[in-house]
């Protein structure tokens, strides 16, 4: 599996610079190098690196450097690096403790901004004992914790250790821009150098609700200043050509401040010397791809990644709002992309493949597939993908539903998977992707797809579920299983659901209200009962609003958990912020004291991420056990 990430673009377009990361099964990590791909194919992409692991390139804006993060081993924080563009030396810039995020060049070359957690006081290594030994985490001093939002899953506590802006030069200067406890990140420097912007929630109670501010600030740490209301959450923040603008992906924060779910991302704008945002997409429409999706400044408009049933698409989006073009459409995702001189690049996955990097006219109305699209690499020859196939149908009261099978290269009847994906607000799409692949690939067909509670198509369609999370989606979900077993080489008396955090929920759920249906179950990293996550997840607690509170039992799987005969593996991660692990035990002990057939299988030092960002042989074992799991009881 090797998958490249967004490209960056030498000024004059003619080379692009990409990472492709991989697992590495004997290092038990992932490790990833930068590779040149010149962008009229004349040549096949070469190696730039050799560094473990080389990451989030960035062509300087004079064509002479390249500056990257690098973690020089599996166990060290990615630092900032330099490295001539036509070849030579590379040279650290930073030594920060908790490692730095990705840099942006100053107009003129000679400055790099980024952000870095900053410890506070004696933690992460910086202490030490009386002898000049250093202080484990389980020696540190109590954190006193006076905030709602104090922790993130796969990050850690937040209030200890604070991201802040730096500027670097590139002598190896190091300086520092903001301070204080506020979080600042994603800095992004103005058309004439003379300001940042960021974004970063300074608000009165802005440790208490999800919102933060687009904002700027000078390089030199003065006159810093938010410029959208506290009303968004806001990402992405980039200043137009003319430096009079920022553009930036957002979602409204809602009401109080704590309701941003089932809300699209879009792109908006805001006015760098004050007044109100407005949206140049159609907010109920149009959202960004999550994970991986991203927006850049043309001189004539915005590129925006946007999901749209289960594909991804690039458009072009003048300034002022006016319609877009579609510049990269069809059945796949753009993973990221660049631009410079007139060309683009971008990084597109399909189905067959982990993604390839592709090049294109800027602004073109074309797909990728089309004429004038050039690909340009080749990470997954090799591949043999088995088929994603399309499949539509119709919920219970008329709503259409939207997925896709994966069969076994074998003849059927096959056994069948339900399988359903976390979010809720996310969606599955056109591309290659290891689950489906991986349970096909062990005889089972895969069914999946995006009911009500997903996004990409429509706002509307994510917040159809609001009040009602368990009933909706499962009308969705059964009507897509029962299209899918109309197909004779489908068996529809074999038959298990399976699906991870939001998926858990569902797995759980179905297990109690349609068990007659399903022969086995997995149900992974999920909510099983609100009424404890609000208080213990990572951002359960703006669950707890009032407004809902009577409704958290009605709603939890774990309420019917006395209906569940359906055996159960429950797969759950130690550190597991985000739905923490009391969610699996108490669904395995409610199952367990009945005598119900349940196996839980923990991982220890993993998070909620573990089946996409998990140490490899975790995510090859959690596979050999869903695998096996189903071999059992099915």
């Amino acid at each position: 599996m090797r998958t490249p990430g967004a490209p960056t673009l030498s000024p004059d377009g003619t080379t692009a610079v990409v990472a492709v990361a991989r697992p590495d099964l004997a290092a038990d990590a992932y490790t990833s190098q930068l590779w040149l791909v010149p962008t009229d194919g004349s040549r096949p992409a070469s190696q730039f690196t050799t560094g473990w692991h080389d990451s989030e390139p960035r062509w300087s804006p004079d064509g002479r450097w390249l500056a990257f993060l690098r973690r020089a081993a599996k166990s060290a924080k990615p630092q900032l690096w330099v490295l001539p563009a036509a070849g030579g030396e590379g040279r650290q810039l930073t030594d920060e403790p908790l490692g730095v995020g990705p840099a942006d060049w100053s107009p003129d070359s000679t400055s790099l901004a980024f952000s870095a957690r900053v410890p506070q006081g004696p933690r992460y290594g910086t202490a030490t004992t009386d002898d000049g030994d250093p202080v484990g985490p389980d020696a540190e001093p109590p954190r006193r914790i006076t905030e709602l939002f104090n922790r993130l899953d796969g990050v850690g506590f937040l209030r200890d250790r604070p991201s802040h802006l730096f500027v670097a030069d590139l002598d190896g200067g190091v300086t520092r821009i903001t301070t204080g406890g506020h979080d600042h990140d994603d800095p992004r420097w103005s058309p004439d150098g003379e300001w940042l912007t960021f974004v970063s929630a300074r608000h009165p109670g802005w440790s208490a609700d999800w919102a933060a501010d687009v904002c700027v600030i000078r390089p030199d740490g003065t006159a810093l200043r938010p410029l959208t209301g506290a009303a968004f959450v806001p990402s992405r923040p980039r200043f137009t050509p003319d430096g009079g603008a920022i553009v930036f992906a957002g979602a409204p924060a809602g009401e109080h401040r704590v309701d941003p779910v089932l809300r699209n991302e879009s792109l908006w704008s805001v006015p760098v010397a004050g007044g109100e945002p407005r949206p140049l997409l159609d907010p109920a429409a149009y959202h960004l791809a999550a994970p991986g999706g991203d927006l850049d400044v043309t001189p004539s408009g915005v590129l925006f990644a946007a999901e749209h049933r289960g594909e991804v698409h690039l458009l072009h989006v003048p300034f002022d709002g006016g319609a877009h073009r579609v510049v990269v459409s069809g059945r796949r995702q753009v993973a990221g992309f660049a631009w410079s001189a007139g060309t683009l690049a971008a990084t597109i996955a399909t189905p067959s493949d982990w993604g390839e990097l592709y090049a294109l006219p800027l602004p073109a109305s074309a797909p990728a597939s089309a004429p004038g699209a050039s690909r340009l690499t080749t990470f997954s020859d090799g591949i043999q993908a088995l088929e994603q196939t399309e499949l539509t149908a119709t919920a219970p009261d008329g709503y259409p539903v939207h997925g896709w099978v994966v069969r076994p290269a074998t003849p059927g009847p096959h056994p069948v998977l339900l399988m359903i994906h976390g979010g809720p607000f996310t969606q599955y799409g056109w591309r290659l992707f290891d689950e489906p692949q991986v349970y096909a690939g062990a005889g089972y067909a895969v069914v999946y797809g995006n009911p009500r509670g997903s996004s990409g198509y429509g706002e509307a369609h994510g917040r159809a579920i609001r009040g009602n999370v368990g009933e909706v989606s499962a009308a969705d979900l059964l009507a897509l299983l029962d299209a899918a077993l109309e197909s004779p080489d489908l068996d529809t008396g074999r038959v298990g659901v399976l699906g991870g955090s939001h998926g858990g929920f569902m797995t759980t759920w179905l297990a109690a209200h349609h068990g007659e249906r399903f022969r086995a179950a997995v149900s992974e990293r999920a909510v099983n009962a609100i009424d404890s996550f609000a208080g213990t997840s990572d951002i359960g607690w703006f669950f707890a609003d009032s407004l809902y509170v009577d409704e958290f039992a009605r709603q939890s799987p774990l309420t019917y958990a006395d209906r569940i005969a359906t055996p159960m593996l429950i797969i759950h991660s130690e550190q597991d912020w985000r739905c923490p692990v009391e969610q699996a035990y108490r669904l395995f002990v409610a199952l367990k004291r009945r005598g119900a057939p349940v196996e839980l299988l923990l991982f220890p030092g993993e998070g909620h991420e573990l089946s996409r960002t998990g140490r490899p042989s975790h995510r090859v074992q959690r596979f050999d056990a869903i695998v096996d799991w189903f071999d059992r009881h099915m």
